[in-house]
């Protein structure tokens, strides 16, 4: 899953990334509303953190123009504690979330977490398909209880299939997903990952389909036979 920090204050946004960073997550950043909005449309994320009170171009215009230019990414607003018109303006702008600094770092990745599930369609942090679950708040992995473990690409690729069951994903949006702005980005690896996390798996729970991508199967429902 990759996410955009848009803040300009250089230790804050470094603590961000870090903390995003620790729980899976790839992140690229923005140090002013301009580049941010530029990223916010041209990049594919799964979640952005967006400063209200940026320079070069306000956090509030930054959102309004992503949101005019159809992007549906969820956006966790930062306010200042004292500009609670700024939480106003946010929510109409179309923000989903707001956290008024200073903030907690788990209450930050709780929110951008449950963004992510909420965009998703997914009602808890707990992702299982068949004997196989991912808890996005631990980072772990487990297969009927037992832990497996998977290196930070082979977990953001199985985490961004787990969040999309059901659903042909191509090598190509695996690839913008999973890897940052500035890697070399190469979709041939996308193939490996899958591979390695195969053999890690005692069950085959990622299906190729042939010619489009790759696809796991969503947990059947209570009424299924």
């Amino acid at each position: 899953m990759r996410i955009l920090v848009v803040e300009d204050e250089p230790d804050l946004r470094r603590q961000l990334k870090a903390a995003l960073t620790d729980i899976g997550y790839v992140v690229d950043e923005a140090a002013d509303g301009e580049e941010g909005q530029y990223l916010g449309e041209n990049e594919a994320y799964d979640a952005i953190v967006l400063d209200i009170g940026l320079p070069v171009m306000d956090g509030i215009s930054v959102l309004e123009r992503w949101r005019k230019a159809d992007l549906k990414t969820p956006v966790l607003i930062l306010t200042a504690r004292d500009r609670w018109s700024d939480k106003v303006s946010g929510l109409d702008a179309g923000a989903d979330d707001y956290l008024v600094k200073p903030f907690r770092m788990e209450e930050l990745l709780a929110r951008v977490r449950a963004l992510i599930r909420r965009a998703a369609g997914l009602p808890s942090a707990e992702l299982a398909c068949g004997p196989v679950v991912l808890n996005t708040r631990s980072g772990k992995v487990t297969v009927d209880g037992a832990p497996i473990r998977l290196t930070a690409q082979e977990y953001r690729l199985l985490a961004y299939l787990m969040h999309h069951p059901d659903k042909v994903v191509s090598r190509s949006e695996l690839t913008e997903h999973i890897y940052d702005q500035d890697f070399d980005r190469d979709s041939n690896t996308i193939e490996v990952f899958v591979n390695r996390i195969r053999k890690k798996l005692p069950v085959d729970i990622i299906k190729t389909v042939r010619g489009l991508g790759y696809r796991v199967e969503a947990p059947a429902g209570p009424d299924a036979a």
